[in-house]
């Protein structure tokens, strides 16, 4: 059983928006870095954006500037807002956490290597 659990996912048209959340449990403490990731079908794990325990965040390039991510430390919850979606953006978010902060302070977005700790996912389907 994970001890991180995301929601929020869902069915959308091309344009539109979806609020990820994601129960950290207790990895929502600001020692973790808290981060989002996706999977398409047929491909490889994304790392989206980052955010360490004192609300710096990062992005990745393809995302960037259509997301969104905060933390709410005392609700030990994850966010990932998002807007502008297309179909290229379906897949399975999954959140992640880390000890490691340094994770959260890569300016190209979280590497897919060095999270113990993973949700089971939600799914995004973006239809045009």
């Amino acid at each position: 059983q994970a001890e991180l659990e995301e929601s929020g996912g869902g069915s959308v048209q091309a344009g539109g928006s979806l609020r990820l959340s994601c129960a950290a449990d207790r990895y929502g403490n600001s020692a973790y870095c808290l981060t989002w990731f996706r999977q398409a079908p047929g491909k490889e794990r994304e790392g989206i954006a980052g955010v360490a325990g004192d609300g710096f965040a990062t992005y990745a390039d393809f995302m960037k500037g259509r997301v969104t991510v905060s933390r709410d430390n005392a609700k030990n919850t994850l966010y990932l807002q998002m807007s502008s979606l297309t179909p290229e953006d379906t897949g399975m978010y999954f959140c992640a956490a880390t000890l490691f902060e340094r994770l959260c302070r890569d300016p190209r977005g979280p590497p897919t290597r060095g999270f113990g700790y993973w949700g089971r996912g939600t799914q995004v389907t973006v239809s045009s």
